[in-house]
């Protein structure tokens, strides 16, 4: 798979970006409302993209190479899905052809994200997020 194709599985959902926390006694992730300070919520993209890794240290190169370190990615990356031999949904944008079937979906992080640069305590913006796929509430 070219760099290039690799990119283009992403849906632009921006879930990847939130903030995740992790329960010290069993292990689970919980997502949070709070982004990165560069996703741009409107658009659910990096503000920087190329330059991310420099300016967010913690942010996370994804290669194919690391597939089997995806299970922390939400249930309905394509990522994810297809390190786990699943189809791509139909509203992922390659599917639909449409670059905004992900927010119409309800897939993307647009109208729940809060940035980073907001003060607030994460562990009061824990969130549940749908998973379509799965029909019931992902918690990474």
């Amino acid at each position: 798979m070219s760099h290039e194709q690799w990119e283009s599985l992403c849906d632009g959902c921006g879930r990847c970006c939130l903030h995740k926390l992790e329960d010290e006694d069993d292990g689970r992730m919980y997502y949070t409302r709070t982004a990165c300070a560069l996703l741009d919520i409107s658009t659910c993209r990096c503000m920087d993209y190329q330059n991310r890794q420099q300016l967010m240290p913690d942010c996370l190169q994804l290669s194919v190479d690391q597939a089997h370190y995806f299970d922390w990615l939400p249930s309905t990356c394509a990522y994810r899905l297809l390190a786990e031999g699943e189809p791509l949904p139909e509203w992922h944008p390659l599917i639909s052809g449409d670059p905004d079937s992900v927010i119409k979906a309800g897939i993307s992080v647009r109208d729940i994200a809060k940035s980073e640069t907001e003060e607030t305590d994460m562990s009061d913006e824990i969130i549940v997020l749908y998973d379509p796929i799965n029909k019931e509430a992902d918690e990474a």
